[in-house]
């Protein structure tokens, strides 16, 4: 009975532990931010159709590929060149609004633009059932 109480109390402790988690989660989001960036270097450099064939399965069954590089050149072109990006928040999730349950990690970057002093750019990576991180969405406000 002690040993059952020990086990409980010290998984008590683990679960608990802020520490144990954030250790776990931390590597995550740095493995989703390096997907990020590199799909976001993609699109910055005009690779739109490369980019939709390195998204996550929920992006492309979201929108086809001829359709995405339409829209993204539609909405990049005018900004012109990224002149730079700056992390504002990298926070995990389980639950996105407007998206299936899963694990994401939610990347807002200030970013300006050649042509837009200042915009906010959305990544949303997730994890893909392999274990790999793919970009599932793309926002710029």
């Amino acid at each position: 009975m002690k040993s059952i109480r020990r086990v409980a109390l010290l998984l008590a402790i683990v679960l608990a532990c802020p520490f144990a988690r954030a250790a776990d989660e931390e590597i995550d989001v740095k493995s989703a931010m390096t997907v990020a960036e590199a799909w976001l270097a993609g699109v910055d450099a005009g690779r739109y159709g490369a980019s939709w064939d390195g998204a996550a399965k929920l992006f492309q069954d979201g929108i086809d590929r001829t359709k995405w590089e339409v829209t993204i050149e539609r909405v990049r072109g005018p900004l012109g060149v990224a002149l730079s990006r700056k992390l504002r928040t990298a926070n995990h999730t389980r639950t996105p609004p407007n998206a299936p349950p899963g694990e994401y990690i939610v990347i807002q970057y200030d970013t300006v633009f050649e042509n837009r002093p200042l915009s906010t750019e959305i990544v949303t990576p997730m994890r893909e059932p392999d274990g790999t991180w793919k970009v599932a969405g793309y926002i710029i406000r």
